[in-house]
């Protein structure tokens, strides 16, 4: 192991959200390490034509590829909706690498979507006076996630965007290891009046200091929420067969003709589908306590250089949070997008469904991080 290599695991954990915004609770990446980023091109063209599923798919895509290429070892990682960002040590840089350029290929060959993806050294960002600093988050015992401040992830995801640090596709054909990945939950309707996708980043030249004021507020008044908003339903997201995102994960697994592997597919999860919903336990596997650690694994609010949430949420509860970000925006320290639907989607990274560390990322059902973002664009470009 490389030195620094251990630097995420001995970061410790905080539980309240609330804490989020504390200076303390984030540790300066080492400076040897790589910030890696990906996202969809043209993601909103995308949606318009309905495809939520493909851009969320290709999105964990990125996460499980990498960690699987990684073998495992833990890193910092965060889920964007139509892309991710994430950070490795020296040592992992080229694992890192081909599973960025493989997953690029698989995204385009398997989902007809073009993903642009690129590494950024940690050095260069800081060069320009900006930071990585690294949290721990734990939504439960079972597991944690990464939130970055900083501002050195926006400054690598725009740097992306005009084609710096760029990773090349792998050859045609490629294929990365997408193990664990898969999509069979059906989507989750508001039980609450609306799914509300939530993102607010600071205003440019915003005082750090009444930025952090405002996400708190933001923060504490979400709280006051039953279950904080969590869009995943008390006793898991709904589940049918065949699922519909049957192909998605048919075309995420290696080997053999498509028409096979989706037959694959087909009969294992009609096997998995009669043991949740007969609650038959399987070899060390109990149907109660993986939905269980579904709801509380899943991956709906976060922060990195800016708060990202999928809320299920009351229209007061809108409207509360709606009229304190337009009053920040007035102020100048806040640009933010916000986008309601009527129901939230779930795509999932389950490595081993005997561990309790999988991971379940939430977005609105209708493209609801890429819709926030464009109306956060669109704020951005009034501004100017």
């Amino acid at each position: 192991m490389t030195p620094g290599a251990s630097f995420y695991g001995s970061i410790p954990v905080f539980r309240g959200f609330t804490s989020l915004m504390d200076p303390a609770l984030y540790s300066p990446l080492p400076d040897d390490w790589s910030i890696g980023v990906a996202d969809i091109v043209d993601s909103t063209k995308a949606i318009a034509a309905q495809r939520y599923k493909a851009v969320n798919m290709a999105g964990a895509a990125v996460i499980a590829a990498v960690t699987n290429a990684l073998e495992g070892r833990e890193f910092p990682f965060v889920f964007g909706g139509d892309g991710a960002s994430f950070a490795v040590a020296p040592g992992d840089l080229e694992a890192a690498r081909g599973a960025l350029a493989a997953t690029a290929t698989w995204v385009r060959e398997d989902l007809g979507l073009k993903m642009r993806v690129a590494l950024v050294p940690v050095s260069a960002i800081r060069a320009r006076g900006l930071d990585v600093r690294v949290a721990r988050f734990g939504p439960s015992a079972n597991l944690s996630y990464a939130m970055f401040s900083g501002g050195g992830l926006a400054f690598a995801d725009a740097a992306m965007k005009r084609g710096e640090f760029a990773v090349p596709e792998a050859p045609p054909g490629t294929q990365p290891d997408l193990s664990g990945l898969s999509c069979r939950f059906e989507v989750m309707p508001a039980s609450r009046g609306l799914i509300l996708s939530v993102l607010v980043m600071p205003a440019a030249d915003a005082d750090p200091v009444a930025f952090r004021k405002v996400i708190e507020d933001i923060i504490h008044l979400v709280e006051r929420s039953p279950d904080a908003g969590r869009p995943v339903p008390p006793e898991g997201p709904p589940l049918k067969w065949p699922p519909r995102g049957l192909d998605y994960e048919a075309r995420s697994r290696r080997g053999g003709p498509l028409l096979t592997r989706r037959a694959g597919v087909l009969a294992y999860t009609f096997f998995v589908y009669l043991l949740m919903r007969f609650d038959i336990g399987i070899g060390g596997f109990l149907p109660k306590v993986y939905k269980r650690q579904v709801v509380e694994n899943s991956d709906f609010r976060k922060y990195d250089d800016g708060l990202r949430m999928i809320l299920d949420c009351t229209p007061e509860l809108e409207r509360a949070l709606s009229d304190r970000l337009a009053t920040a925006a007035r102020e100048g320290v806040v640009r933010y997008g916000l986008y309601q639907q009527d129901a939230a989607m779930m795509t999932c990274f389950t490595p081993s469904a005997l561990r309790s560390d999988h991971v379940h990322f939430i977005d609105g059902a209708r493209g609801g991080y890429a819709a926030a973002a464009t109306a956060l664009k669109a704020m951005v470009a009034a501004a100017r």
